[in-house]
């Protein structure tokens, strides 16, 4: 029987010191894009994509992300007896869009380790994947794009996007050959190439599907003290073995959210399409010189 995608890991245990001093006292995934914060909007693409069992792994300091997705009844009565009902049913929402797990990642160990601590909770089944500062604005969710692949081939699939060659060496690259329009079988994976030895302008967006034999080569990376276990790693083990592994080149717009300038366009282009506010911030942009 095919395998289903049914739960998803948002890993948020990092610093966000790309944010500081903003993210001293907050989760940088909590920084809102208009009204909504950043991790909403994830949350949001997993359960549009059909999924409704979240797990973040979250550390120290990330208290805020909990209690964005617990039930807010005093915050709810209040609002109800101010007449905002319809602010209220909003809120009420957010506790209700999925069903909500929380593992920590004692140490600040890399994205491997942390997917490993949440993989109890996972079993031995596959599972979604979304980092913290990739949004995708798209009429079909990134992750279900995603999802309709690894339902054709079942193996691991991650999300693809085409950069300039000049920036690859910002980037997990990969190399592979084309079997659709969009698809490729992945034959290689080099981290942050310089442009004369990358494969190919096609990066790694921080949203994947992962087999159980993912989390088997994560396990079986040796420790390394002081070093930062890394997910690129596991993918290269299995395709040393001959495993199959496939990238999608998802179509959407993506947002670097943990990037600055990539967080303040953000910032803007949902502002101009937030149904409220876009009238007159359009008119605000108009004026700008």
């Amino acid at each position: 029987m095919a395998a289903k995608i049914k739960k998803v890991i948002i890993p948020v245990a990092g610093f966000g010191t790309r944010f500081l001093p903003a993210t001293k006292a907050q989760p940088k995934e909590m920084l809102p894009i208009v009204d909504k914060p950043v991790i909403q909007y994830l949350v949001e693409e997993a359960v549009d994509s059909g999924i409704r069992e979240v797990i973040f792994v979250t550390g120290r300091g990330k208290r805020a992300i909990e209690d964005h997705f617990d039930h807010a009844g005093e915050l709810e009565f209040f609002l109800e007896k101010r007449g905002k009902h319809d602010l209220a049913r909003e809120i009420r929402k957010i506790s209700s869009l999925a069903h909500f797990a929380f593992v920590r990642q004692k140490e600040p160990l890399g994205v491997g380790d942390a997917l490993l601590q949440a993989r109890r909770l996972v079993g031995d089944e596959p599972v979604a994947v979304l980092f913290g500062d990739d949004i995708v604005y798209s009429s079909t969710p990134c992750l279900r794009q995603l999802i309709d692949v690894f339902e054709k081939y079942q193996e691991p699939v991650f999300a693809l996007e085409r950069v300039p060659m000049k920036s690859v060496q910002k980037y997990g690259v990969v190399g592979g050959k084309k079997i659709s329009p969009r698809t490729y079988e992945v034959s290689e994976i080099v981290e942050k190439p310089l442009p004369k030895q990358a494969p190919s302008n096609l990066s790694i967006v921080g949203k994947y599907i992962l087999t159980p034999q993912v989390f088997d080569e994560l396990e079986r990376v040796p420790y390394r003290k002081g070093k930062e276990l890394f997910l690129t790693e596991a993918f290269s083990r299995l395709l040393k073995k001959g495993e199959k592994i496939y990238g999608h080149e998802f179509f959407g717009i993506r947002y670097d959210c943990g990037d600055k300038l990539g967080f303040l366009k953000a910032v803007v282009d949902f502002g101009l399409r937030h149904s409220e506010l876009k009238k007159d911030f359009k008119r605000h942009l108009s004026q700008i010189s």
